[in-house]
Formats: C-alpha cells, structure tokens, sequence
C-alpha cells in the first residue's frame, strides 16, 4: 500500500499542487487543497478519494477510480479540454458526498456486482456519460444524475442504467437511461421548440395504483398497468413535449399483448387537478420492425407527473371521411411519392404533424391537400434534421387534426418511408 501511496503523490504532484492526508493507514486519500489533473496526463486513485470543502479538484485528464469517492468541495473541469474520469472499481463503489461532482465525461465500468454503484450525491455530466458496465443505485441513496445541455450518453442496457432520478437540461431529443432494480426501461422526449426546458426523470416497477386509485379514470380508459410507471416532471419550461413510453415482456402485463379490435393502447396520465387518470391517447409501433425499441407507444401529452400505459376504448373515428395511404416510396416514379389522405381537400382547415419513433418532428403542414401540400419524405423539422433533408427509410406516425362541423377532430396512425 506504501508504494501506491507514493505513486499517487509523484503523479499528481506533476499535474498541480495540493495538500493531502493519509488517514487509517494510507487508507484514504484526502483533498484539502488544489488538484488540476491536465490534458494527456493519467492518474490513478486505488484508496477511497476525498474532495474536503476546501478541496477544488479539475480534471482534464484521465482519472480513474478504483475505491469510494466523497466530494465535500469544488470537483470540475475545464470546458477546452476533455477530461475523463472512469469508476473501474473491483468492488462496490460509493459516490457521495454534500456538493456536486461536475464530470465532462464519466464512464462506468465496474463489474463485480450487477449494481456496484451506490450514488448517494449528485453528479452532472457536461459532455459524455458511458454506461458500459454496472447499474447506478441513487433511488435508495438519495443521488441524483444531471445531464447539461450538450451532454448525451452510450451504452445503456439492462446491464447499466440509473435506478432513480435523472435530469436533463437538453433543449433536444433526450433517453432517459432509467429503470429499477434489474430492469431498463427507458422513456423518450422530444422538444419540438426553442424553448428552454428542464425534466426529471424517474421509472417504477410498481404498481401506480398504490399512489393513486385505478378505479378514477376517464370512461375511456379500460385497464392501467399495474406493474410499472414512470415520473416526469417539467421543472422549467411551459411547452408540450411528444413523449414515448416503451413495452417489455419482463415488466408489461401480458394483457398489453393482446389487444382486440375494439381496444388500443394509449398513454394515461393522474391528473391532479381533476384527480383522475387521463387519456393522452398514443400510437404503438409495429411490433415487427427490426429497428430497436418496437412496441414504442408515442404520443404529445398534455400534462407532466405520473405516467403509465393502458388499455383504452379504440377512438370513434370517421372511416368514410378520409382514406389514409400510409406507405410511401418517394423514388420520383410516379407511385406512392407523396403521402395522400384521399378527402382532406374538403376539410381545408387542418394540421398535419409527422414525427420519427423518437418523437422527432419531421414535417407539419396547414390545410394540407391532395394537390400543392404534400409530404414527400422531406424534414422541415428542426432539431437533428435539416430542412429539405431527405428522411431515412422507417416507420414515423403522424397526427391529422381538421375541423368537421365546428368539431376538431384528431387522426393519428403510423406512415412507412421506403427509400430503396
């Protein structure tokens, strides 16, 4: 242990200044001063680490921690460079502390245990999380994991996510790399505006019935879920987002398998104005798409809180109003090159949305018709298609609102781009 105490302090002492304590027999390594670790420089910490209130630690390097790590004091990094700092443990880390540890870039790699990290802080992410190993345990710690608004994440899987909350600040489309105990189960959004906005996160393997009665809900709503939910909250902002909810045979009842005619699956919402559940209605990808994530359920909702999926009274919609051709091939042959609704052209006063499975707007359009307003598998959506950028071959769905007799009434359902 001698010579790893030693090692640390030469290394460090080359990338800045400090003052550090040793404490129980070389058993912990104590930040009381300044610590800059800079660009192209490694250091490795095999004791438990601690940032004291006075401690300022920057990380532009690469750091990896193999022990504890407690941050009473300032941990950061400078924007211009890249630090990295790796949790490589080979037992079960802790990462605590009264202040935020501001990583650029933090990657998760420990694998003695399926849950080897007990975040009992908050950590912020500015640039790249990566989960490639071991599933993050804030929920029974308290900790929190904060996404700013460039930061993005890899590799989440049912072998490393957050159980427990996350935030995001990111003013684009956005994973929530979510679940509980051993299952991943993500849940998306989309901002389909400029506006500023900040989400929190969090899913449930639990039945949402203990928190709020399945039995008020909308006449619509047939049968909850009472396995799973999902909280989200908007703490800033005032926009409606498009939100998708995924289906998995390890946590979904079977009976969202197997709906009938009359039924649909739509995303439900308790609304605590009203005290009831709500229908926020929702279209299901084809289950037989080889893309990932099938059975996405998506939908713009109208409200934020507790959301789970149900099974719900298929919408009265007219059949003999409109006819939609829900496939296009947009080749310049002639055949299938534009989305056709057949009959929009008597219902001039309409919006059409279309969205790809991340809840993406792609295209939308008023007093969309049959002639000059059709959608031909461009994007003039904003976020990460560009104007005029010709989509890619997949499923998207899109939402048709017209107004009939001084009624609104709304149409959504699933459109399918082939390119080749």
């Amino acid at each position: 242990m001698r010579n790893i105490v030693s090692d640390i302090v030469r290394r460090t002492a080359l990338v800045g200044t400090s003052i550090f304590i040793f404490q129980n027999s070389y058993s912990q390594f104590v930040n009381e001063g300044n610590v800059k670790i800079n660009k192209e420089t490694l250091v490795s910490v095999y004791l438990d680490y601690r940032n004291t209130v006075s401690g300022n630690f920057i990380n532009d390097g690469e750091l990896h921690v193999f022990e504890n790590w407690t941050n009473d004091g300032i941990v950061s990094y400078t924007n211009s460079e890249n630090g990295k700092t790796f949790f490589t443990g080979t037992t079960e880390q802790i990462i605590e502390g009264t202040k935020p540890s501001d990583f650029q870039n933090i990657i998760f790699n420990n694998q003695t245990t399926a849950i080897p990290f007990h975040l009992a802080a908050t950590i912020t992410v500015g640039k790249l999380a990566d989960f490639t190993k071991g599933i993050i345990n804030a929920d029974d710690y308290g900790g929190l994991v904060i996404f700013k608004n460039q930061a993005f994440h890899t590799n989440v899987s049912t072998a490393s996510f957050v159980d427990g909350k996350t935030e995001n600040n990111i003013d684009k489309p956005f994973e929530f790399p979510v679940g509980d105990g051993l299952y991943f189960r993500p849940i998306f959004y989309n901002s389909n505006s400029a506006e500023q906005s900040v989400y929190t996160s969090q899913y449930f393997f639990k039945n949402s019935n203990l928190i709020h009665p399945h039995t008020s809900k909308e006449e619509s709503i047939i049968q909850i879920n009472d396995a799973e939910y999902w909280n989200l909250i908007q703490n800033q902002g005032t926009e409606k987002i498009v939100l998708s909810l995924t289906l998995s045979p390890d946590t979904t009842p079977a009976a969202f398998y197997n709906i009938t005619a009359e039924t649909e699956l739509a995303i439900v919402r308790w609304d605590e104005i009203t005290g009831k559940w709500i229908n926020e209605g929702g279209v299901l990808s084809d289950a037989l798409s080889n893309e990932p994530y099938t059975n996405l359920l998506t939908n713009e909702v109208t409200g934020y809180g507790i959301f789970t999926i149900a099974i719900v009274k298929k919408s009265d919609v007219p059949t003999n109003d409109l006819i939609v051709h829900n496939a296009i091939s947009p080749n310049g042959d002639g055949f299938n090159d534009t989305f056709h609704i057949k009959g929009i052209d008597n219902y001039p006063d309409n919006t059409v949305e279309i969205y790809n499975r991340w809840g993406i707007k792609v295209y939308e359009a008023n007093a969309y018709n049959e002639n000059d307003m059709m959608f031909s598998g461009y994007s003039d959506g904003r976020s990460t298609f560009k104007k005029d950028d010709k989509l890619p071959s997949g499923t998207y769905f899109y939402t048709l609102r017209y107004v009939k007799d001084n009624t609104t009434i709304k149409q959504a359902g699933y459109l399918y781009i082939s390119n080749e």
